[in-house]
């Protein structure tokens, strides 16, 4: 089907328009041979949110702006591909990495449980880190959790992606504000990542930006 379309290019642009670089011809490879799970597999090499960026990310400006055939044809539909690979192939049972004690990198805490800090938990946990992620609410998943609505991002799918996270051997912890950097290095971590987002909107500073009245139109009644 779909899969099917793509003309495997001997230069791949399509990997070039991906912010994470996935290996799209040879993801697409497994799915042409009914092979989801080694797609799922190849996908995951570059991320570690293959049903969550089948849904959210702009790939039509992105890696199927770049797509060879586009400029003939519709490209071919590399993020309904991503979705249906992540949502239909099955992981290997994650296991948390085991590392000597001499290899082991050091403690890394995380500010924020949001996509940016989810990601850099996955992938300093590979390379021998303990990791722990501070969220400050009650809920994990930041903006994806409550910048997107369910009817593009399902809970249950965001929930089935945080978990494989977690399986890994992050640990999370809810409920958690962090007062201060400071604070953290003196609890023994070795470095910390601020993924906090940006809660706080700037506001326009414009007559009538709160109330309608407020800009000459005349108060209500």
């Amino acid at each position: 089907g779909e899969a099917e379309r793509c003309i495997q290019c001997s230069k791949p642009t399509c990997i070039a328009g991906c912010p994470v670089a996935i290996d799209i011809p040879r993801f697409i490879r497994h799915l042409v041979v009914r092979d989801i799970d080694g797609a799922l597999e190849v996908i995951r090499e570059a991320s570690i949110f293959p049903s969550v960026c089948g849904r959210v990310c702009p790939q039509e400006t992105q890696c199927e702006a770049q797509c060879v055939i586009a400029k003939k044809v519709e490209s071919v539909g590399i993020g309904r591909l991503e979705r249906f690979v992540g949502d239909n192939g099955k992981l290997k049972p994650t296991v948390p990495p085991r590392f000597a004690a001499a290899d082991k990198l050091g403690k890394v805490a995380i500010c924020g449980s949001g996509p940016a800090g989810l990601a850099v938990a996955a992938d300093l946990v590979k390379y021998g880190c303990d990791v722990t992620v501070y969220e400050a609410l009650h809920v994990v998943g930041g903006v994806l959790r409550y910048g997107i609505p369910s009817f593009r991002l399902p809970e249950s799918v965001l929930d089935e992606e945080i978990g494989h996270i977690l399986a890994m051997g992050v640990e999370l912890k809810l409920n958690s504000p962090v007062a201060s950097l400071g604070q953290l290095l003196a609890e023994g971590y070795d470095a910390v990542f601020v993924g906090s987002g940006a809660p706080k909107g700037k506001e326009l500073e414009l007559p009538g930006r709160r109330e309608p009245w407020e800009g000459g139109y005349g108060k209500p009644g």
